[in-house]
């Protein structure tokens, strides 16, 4: 049996969401004419109480265009340092928007406003002009940590205090909607800019939407334009990612009790010195051994994984394309190491 806790990208369409797929009515997007991406960016617009939105290639192109729409060269964002848009986007924030970063260090990457307050720069002509924040929710490197909409308000009372943009790289914003509740629409009240990744837990094969106001999205739609991300016919993309917005939210929950379960497991071998406890589909646990000796044990069970840039750290996560009886398999194969 081959099971891949690697990401939650590694997944493939559903029937379902290959015969939307397939009956996708597509034309010129650059013209703005792709009935099938119009259709994903105000279904996407509508769920997060946003005025417009913007369909590109991945989560990396739209929370760059959120920066560069957000900010101006010589300014500076805050984030915790674990960040994606900080640690996997390439030095993306320095190259396309010359734009430094102050970096917090938040538990498990969660910043507050008490954390952030102290670090926007005075106007002095000795400082970068802090003018953005960026979360992210839920944390990768964090475990899957949420954000609570009671946590992020007053973050967002301190931004629109400072006269700061707000954005929300949300790459698996959804498992953080189904783990505490909250309501996707109210998240529009809160943030300037929304990245909303269709590919990994909602298992649509590419893409993200970026979400903001009427003003922000016709910007961003030149930005893109200037990044490479205006993909014409993509509509027969945008449907799956359609779809899964209709049939793979409420699911995520399978997904969280499986990592539960996984970390029950975990917590019982003795090859694994500590768990972070999950709260959403991601499971990050330290080994004894180094992670690349545990990684090559499961590779001989057919288990794949992925270590983290801890040395003896490893990341498992569950997906649409785990089932039931694969998580049963890797809790025998974790109690037999």
């Amino acid at each position: 049996m081959i099971v891949d806790l690697r990401s939650d990208t590694v997944t493939k369409p559903t029937p379902g969401m290959l015969e939307a797929m397939w009956s996708a009515k597509v034309g010129d997007d650059v013209f703005g004419e792709d009935e099938a991406i119009n259709e994903l960016e105000a279904k996407a617009a509508k769920i997060f109480g946003m005025e417009a939105g913007i369909f590109c290639p991945s989560g990396t192109m739209t929370n760059q265009i959120a920066i560069k729409c957000f900010t101006q060269p010589l300014d500076e964002l805050i984030a915790d340092q674990t960040a994606h848009v900080y640690r996997y986007e390439g030095g993306g924030i320095a190259f396309n928007s010359s734009v430094s970063t102050r970096l917090l260090n938040g538990p498990r990457g969660v910043i507050t406003a008490e954390m952030i307050e102290p670090e926007i720069n005075a106007e002095n002509v000795h400082y970068p002009r802090t003018s953005l924040v960026v979360l992210e929710n839920t944390v990768n490197r964090g475990g899957g940590k949420c954000y609570t909409l009671e946590e992020i308000k007053p973050i967002a009372a301190l931004c629109k205090a400072k006269g700061l943009k707000l954005h929300l790289d949300g790459a698996r914003i959804f498992n953080a909607l189904i783990k505490t509740g909250d309501s996707a629409e109210e998240y529009g009240k809160y943030f300037n800019g929304i990245s909303v990744c269709l590919s990994k837990g909602l298992g649509a094969p590419v893409g993200s939407v970026f979400l903001a106001d009427k003003e922000t999205i016709k910007y961003a739609r030149r930005l893109r334009k200037v990044f490479g991300g205006g993909m014409r016919q993509a509509g027969f993309l945008a449907a799956a990612g359609s779809y899964a917005l209709d049939h793979h939210v409420q699911r995520l929950s399978i997904d969280h009790a499986h990592a539960q379960i996984l970390a029950d497991a975990l917590a019982q071998c003795p090859m694994v010195t500590s768990v972070m406890p999950p709260e959403t589909n991601l499971v990050l646990f330290d080994t004894v051994e180094p992670a690349t000796v545990m990684l090559q044990k499961l590779a001989e069970h057919g288990i794949k994984a992925l270590s983290t840039a801890h040395a003896h750290r490893i990341r498992f996560v569950l997906h649409l394309d785990v089932h039931p009886e694969q998580v049963e398999y890797v809790v025998k194969v974790i109690a037999s190491l």
